[in-house]
């Protein structure tokens, strides 16, 4: 049997598994170790247990995966974010669809600090549902911009998943990082821009809420300045090379713990909460990439990757062709399931393919941040969706994904954008 039927009997068991309902990493990891054990030997497969993953798990830099999601879990836990809801509403909250438009200002706001889209959209969605309510906002309309606001926690740094292609494909977090910011201010300014176009072509989604002066919109943005402070700093001082990214992560723990006993949010059972979902979160991250490291190296022996690099490179096509190709593969699949996941499987598979072609490394990993991120508010399995009907049971689940179908246009695009101005991702690098 040649390597390429192996790596494709490989491909197929992994699916069968996945249809079987058992995790991705625990999938990856047994049709790795089985396929390295097959095409290689059983003592190869054990190496890779015994060598491969205790360098690569036991280095330093992995710490920065618990330490940006402990940041994130503090920030969830104490209700820090209360603040950044205000100070949103008392701006734009006086236009029409301004609730709706506050929504996602502050969902960008706590992405800030976050990195997660089900976090966010659980924060926002607390605080907000109710008032979109209140102020008699479509129900349609307030559930999508809810799941649609919580998926920014992907896109705008420091985000888990840009973190995770970058420790995947071996580049900078700093640069990942940093690239994304400007894509992720964009994206934000083009939901505001759809929430003012459905609300000025029908005002009854969402109508203006009461005026407030200029006095009260500059008293609440002292509520913003810990947030504001704690991302500069985050950010910033990683952009200034004041610090590495695992240094980065560790300051923003210790910010956000600083930031929430100083405002006196922060409880032993919040506490224990965010120790607890840190513990649960990077487990899961880790386990999934230890699965993809293993079935990685099982592709890397079978030759796959590069052998679809080397048949795209002799296609007489427009590089631009195989790319959207690419693309769309990539937005089935995060449709089709959980995003990072989909990621893990499939980077190791085009990658390769994506390098042979020219393309900038970080430009594509910002691209497809930016894509697989839409699959948390597309059907079947859109995670930001069923945040959203878990704080809102009465809502049919079919109206929220139609809600926030409004928002997949923004992520259409973004993207767009992106390919067609890729100095937008790499004019900071």
């Amino acid at each position: 049997m040649s390597l390429l039927t192996m790596a494709m009997v490989g491909m197929l068991l992994l699916l069968v598994l996945m249809l079987l309902r058992m995790p991705i990493s625990f999938a990856m990891f047994i049709v790795g170790f089985l396929g390295l054990m097959v095409v290689v030997s059983p003592t190869a497969a054990f190496n890779v247990l015994s060598a491969d993953l205790w360098n690569q798990f036991s280095s330093y830099s992995m710490s920065v995966i618990p330490l940006y999601i402990f940041m994130g879990e503090i920030v969830f836990r104490s209700g820090v974010t209360e603040s950044l809801f205000k100070a949103a509403y008392k701006w734009v909250g006086q236009f029409r669809g301004g609730m709706a438009s506050t929504v996602i200002l502050a969902s960008s706001g706590f992405a800030a600090i976050c990195g997660s889209n089900s976090a966010t959209a659980a924060t926002m969605g607390t605080m907000a549902l109710p008032e979109l309510k209140k102020y008699k906002y479509d129900e349609t309309l307030s559930s999508g911009v809810v799941a649609a606001g919580g998926t920014l926690g992907v896109v705008i740094p420091p985000s888990t998943v840009l973190l995770v292609i970058a420790l995947q494909t071996e580049q900078s977090v700093r640069q990942l990082f940093v690239s994304s910011i400007i894509p992720g201010v964009i994206l934000t300014m083009t939901f505001l821009a759809i929430v003012y176009f459905l609300c000025m072509k029908n005002p009854e989604l969402g109508p203006a809420g009461p005026k407030t002066t200029f006095a009260e919109k500059l008293r609440s943005l002292i509520g913003v300045i810990p947030t504001l402070a704690l991302f500069i700093f985050v950010i910033g001082g990683l952009l200034r090379g004041w610090f590495t990214p695992t240094e980065s992560g560790a300051f923003g723990a210790f910010g956000a713990l600083v930031i929430a006993i100083v405002m006196r949010k922060l409880t032993f059972n919040n506490l224990k909460d965010a120790i607890s979902g840190t513990l649960k979160s990077a487990t899961m991250v880790i386990t999934l990439m230890i699965g993809a490291m293993v079935f990685g190296r099982f592709l890397t022996i079978t030759r796959l990757p590069y052998d679809i690099a080397a048949w795209t490179g002799s296609l007489d096509v427009a590089p631009v062709l195989i790319l959207s190709a690419i693309l769309v593969i990539f937005v089935i699949g995060g449709a089709l399931m959980d995003a990072l996941g989909f990621l893990i499987i499939s980077i190791p598979i085009f990658f390769p393919t994506i390098i042979a072609l020219g393309y900038d490394p970080v430009w594509f990993a910002v691209v497809l941040c930016m894509v697989t991120t839409a699959g948390a508010i597309t059907p079947p399995v859109g995670v930001s969706v069923f945040v959203v009907k878990g704080l809102t049971p009465d809502t049919p689940i079919m109206s929220i994904f139609k809600g926030a179908g409004y928002f997949l246009a923004a992520y259409a695009v973004v993207t767009i954008l992106l390919i067609a101005f890729p100095k937008i991702v790499t004019f900071m690098l």
